[in-house]
């Protein structure tokens, strides 16, 4: 991967960049969130006001007895700043600690008790999640390659629905917030994955957000089953919850749940997949690290070495695969995914700085219409595809 002076790690040092706001207020207001919407004993808001406290004004520190992130390089970053050090290792640090802080990982009572379920399962209840399930009537009257297409943008601008993000943009205007003003492709390499989908043996499927953004992923993969693009699909997930609304294995079996609920044959042809093997399930630890897949191990890259092409889902899982890094939009996509090995293709709504693969022109464009508002607004997204 590139590695010139030009690209620097990103960190939230910067008082008045995007990562800084995250740390020092969206952190802080998930914390409140997570906090009001179970009934924790004084023991876990103890935990959650002294995390507050740290990821605010204090530095970073250990926890004992967690092997994954001791080789992750936990050693190195304590003592300091959450806002010295890399911008990716200090959210998923933050995310790991408030799993420990509401006693996620035991023993305790609340022992695996996903802390943001109640915020995705409300997602799948609301009218926007309903008026979804209505749309799937009229699209199934289209041609099969209208339908692939809607599936794909709705797979794409359904990152739009990240509990995570929408912490941040309470406050913005409406259409905003939800994208439908100003949405943008800035890169379209829709034409190269649909022939990389065309007569695949396995897509991998590394999922981002459950709730409203997974119900389109999981409908994209019916299709592309069902019209015989490809044999099989693996779905990567967290392991654990993880970013607010990352997908877990219980996210997909609401998701799927939600769809047969309905009494959508969608729902039900996904069902017998997930139980006849043609959709499986991986929950690698690596997928809730704070590296970049050019650091992932053996194991993994074996499992995408092994599919006919990858799709990488959403922004956090963008910022892995191409290193979160401030690279000069013109660096070319295919050259940061070099070290991939085999076919991927990035599906992503715009969230962070981070950004790759753009012409000369259309990073002016941007750049002089909105400043680098465009980077992490939402309003914009991206197909690319390093065949």
């Amino acid at each position: 991967m590139p590695d010139a002076p030009a690209a620097p790690v990103i960190t939230a040092a910067d008082p008045a960049s995007f990562p800084y706001g995250v740390l020092a207020e969206r952190h802080p207001a998930l914390i409140r969130r997570v906090r009001d919407a179970f009934p924790y004993g004084p023991d876990r808001h103890r935990a959650l006001d002294a995390l507050l406290e740290s990821a605010v004004e204090g530095t970073v520190e250990a926890l004992d007895g967690d092997a994954w992130w001791r080789a992750w390089g936990v050693d190195a970053y304590v003592g300091r700043s959450w806002f010295e050090v890399p911008f990716l290792w200090s959210e998923s640090w933050f995310y790991r600690r408030l799993l420990h802080a509401v006693g996620f990982f035991g023993p305790s009572p609340w022992q695996g008790v996903d802390p943001f379920r109640p915020f995705k399962l409300a997602e799948l209840a609301g009218p926007e999640a309903r008026a979804e399930i209505a749309a799937l009537d009229r699209l199934s009257a289209a041609a099969p390659a209208e339908q692939r297409t809607a599936l794909l943008h709705g797979s794409l601008w359904g990152n739009r629905a990240d509990l995570g993000f929408r912490l941040q943009q309470a406050d913005e205007d409406d259409a905003d917030d939800d994208g439908t003003n100003a949405a943008e492709l800035v890169a379209d390499d829709a034409g190269t994955l649909w022939r990389l989908l065309d007569g695949a043996g396995t897509l991998v499927l590394v999922a981002d957000n459950a709730g409203r953004e997974l119900v389109p992923d999981l409908l994209l993969v019916d299709h592309l089953l069902l019209h015989g693009h490809v044999r099989r699909a693996v779905l990567h997930l967290k392991p654990y919850p993880y970013y607010v609304s990352d997908a877990t294995t219980a996210d997909v079996v609401d998701a799927v749940r939600h769809l047969t609920d309905a009494g959508t044959e969608q729902g039900r042809r996904l069902w017998s997949a997930l139980a006849d093997g043609r959709i499986t399930l991986r929950a690698h630890p690596f997928s809730c690290g704070p590296l970049p897949y050019a650091d992932m191990p053996d194991d993994l890259r074996a499992d995408f070495a092994a599919a006919d092409v990858t799709v990488m889902k959403g922004d956090l899982n963008y910022r892995r695969l191409v290193g979160d890094r401030m690279w000069p939009p013109t660096t070319p996509y295919v050259e940061v995914t070099a070290y991939f090995p085999g076919p991927v293709a990035a599906l992503r709504t715009l969230k962070s700085d981070v950004i790759t693969g753009l012409t000369p022109d259309t990073e002016a464009r941007l750049d002089a219409a909105e400043g680098h508002r465009w980077r992490t607004s939402g309003t914009h997204a991206l197909i690319q595809v390093r065949p």
